[in-house]
């Protein structure tokens, strides 16, 4: 989309790979977190207000446009926000309650006890804009829904964190990689570790590092115990009599802390900037999506209505070159309208233009539907009784039929910014009829006709 495009253009041309055709480039000016913070709050305004979009769309992807405005206040206030993600009961709460010196999360023991997002601001330093979010974990009961939610946060997240509590299982991996497609930074911190020996701590660590080749950089895994498991402490009192007690040693989480602290002073705004984009950018190709479905929608209706009119209009005319004339306006009409449901508004000259483009396509691949449109307006002229009807009936479908191809190649034509790609309006109509069920249309062409019809003869 443009508004991501514009963004993806103000950073270092050497982060994307470009070169500008030479073997040695000048070396990229420094661009400043501000500058990228600056172009993402600007790209995020202009999908918020874009008064083009449909109020249908905007209905459709209320959920979306309320994070999008989420998105936008978040970086406005220079604020960071820094997710946990992974199974249930691997220690994500506490492992925040750890970082925040505080229990701001609740834990359990049993599963699902963290059942929707929820965020705490991380009062440390100059940590007063930087917020870290608890999430469900990605196998809980009913988990789809949690599941989606988790993933959601991800992706608004500048720094997420997928705790396990020991080797990757085939879920954990698949979800990792999951993470890894939403997510600007990704850290992975290996919980619960005062259960290890350092032999197994040291091999474990390895295959973590293993298995996760191109998804996580080894100096972002990490190790911490954020709830240590009690032990046994003998005291030894002056006498020298000894007491046996347990007690909880104290959370182990400073080389994690360390380390967040280092990416985010050397990458926090750009961070926020780049999750901003991706955000918008997935947000853009979900709107275009839901505008093209609206569109369609909308187009297909436009569509039948002027098939039925014209329909009912031949039919009633017992004039042939009456017909003609009155098909050729009715569908330079629907063509117009079409034009402005595709937001490419044209004239009546341009309309007949297109109209009569398609026409001597479809005249080409539908002769015979044609020539039988031309005998039953003669035929219309000398009949009667019932026989008027029926032989209006079927000539009116004819007509329907024939405008139904038109509009659909016409909204094709629209649909691709007033093209007809590259095989040409001829290979349009040639596919429209190849996907139509002619005689199913005809029929419920010619049923739609006569109900309309029987009332008026």
């Amino acid at each position: 989309m443009k508004i991501w495009k514009r963004v993806q253009n103000a950073w270092p041309n050497h982060w994307f790979g470009a070169t500008n055709g030479k073997k040695n480039p000048p070396k990229p000016r420094p661009v400043s977190g501000d500058t990228h913070l600056a172009l993402a709050r600007d790209s995020l305004r202009e999908l918020l207000d874009d008064q083009r979009v449909p109020p249908p769309v905007r209905a459709a992807l209320a959920d979306e446009y309320r994070q999008l405005q989420l998105l936008l206040e978040k970086i406005e206030h220079g604020h960071i926000h820094i997710a946990v993600f992974g199974r249930v009961s691997v220690g994500k709460s506490a492992l925040l309650n750890a970082l925040l010196g505080e229990m701001r999360f609740s834990t359990s023991p049993l599963h699902g006890e963290t059942t929707h997002a929820a965020h705490a601001r991380w009062q440390e330093y100059d940590a007063g804009g930087v917020f870290l979010i608890d999430t469900p974990g990605i196998n809980e009961i009913a988990g789809e829904a949690r599941e989606q939610l988790a993933h959601n946060v991800a992706g608004r997240s500048d720094l997420v964190m997928f705790v396990v509590d020991g080797d990757l299982t085939d879920s954990e991996l698949q979800a990792l990689r999951q993470v890894k497609g939403v997510a600007q930074r990704l850290a992975l911190v290996l919980n619960k570790v005062d259960r290890y020996t350092r032999a197994e701590r040291d091999l474990l660590l390895g295959t973590l590092r293993q298995r996760t080749i191109g998804l996580i950089q080894p100096q972002d895994i990490l190790t911490v115990a954020a709830h240590p498991a009690e032990r046994i402490v003998i005291l030894v009192d002056a006498e020298g009599n000894e007491t046996e007690t347990r007690r909880c040693p104290p959370p182990d989480v400073n080389a994690l802390r360390e380390r967040i602290w280092d990416i985010l002073k050397a990458e926090g705004k750009t961070m926020a900037a780049l999750n901003a984009g991706l955000f918008a950018g997935r947000f853009s190709d979900r709107l275009s999506r839901e505008i093209i479905v609206i569109r369609r929608d909308l187009a297909d209706s436009v569509v039948r209505k002027y098939c039925l009119a014209k329909g009912v209009a031949v039919a009633l005319n017992p004039i042939p070159i009456a017909d003609i004339l009155a098909a050729i306006a009715t569908d330079a009409a629907m063509i117009i309208h079409l034009s402005r449901v595709y937001g490419l508004p044209i004239n009546r000259s341009e309309a007949g233009s297109l109209l009569k483009t398609i026409s001597i396509q479809l005249a080409f691949l539908m002769g015979t539907v044609w020539a039988m449109h031309l005998a039953a307006a003669a035929l219309k002229g000398i009949s009667l009784g019932l026989s008027t009807i029926v032989t209006a009936g079927a000539q009116g479908a004819v007509a329907w039929y024939g405008t139904y191809v038109v509009g659909k190649a016409a909204e094709q034509y629209f649909a691709q910014g007033k093209s007809w790609g590259e095989g040409g309006p001829k290979r349009v109509v040639q596919d429209i009829l190849n996907s139509l069920d002619r005689d199913s249309l005809l029929a419920q062409a010619r049923d739609d006709i006569l109900a309309r019809l029987k009332p008026l003869l």
